[in-house]
């Protein structure tokens, strides 16, 4: 199945693309999607999770609604989801 991912600041910064079409399998997570980037970009390790859970200041939304409104990094992912993720925002 595919789901749509959608980058902000940092984040797409570190991949390259503003957005991505991505196959995954039926059963993936929030949190195993999450971890296949940090580990894909050098540029997002340890950026994205943080103690089994997505880390402060970064936004994750699923379909324009927070993951945490749902089961956090355990969150199923469907087909044509669509995963918004946005670094904490910084300066001032």
């Amino acid at each position: 199945m595919e789901v749509e991912l959608r980058y902000f600041g940092t984040v797409r910064e570190a991949v390259g693309e503003s957005t991505e079409r991505r196959s995954v399998e039926a059963g993936t997570t929030v949190g195993s999607v999450l971890s296949d980037l940090e580990e894909e970009h050098s540029g997002l390790e340890g950026l994205l999770l943080e103690d089994g859970g997505v880390a402060g200041g970064v936004t994750v939304l699923r379909n324009g609604t927070h993951v945490t409104h749902f089961e956090g990094v355990e969150t199923v992912l469907e087909g044509d989801d669509r995963l918004s993720i946005t670094p904490p925002v910084t300066g001032g």
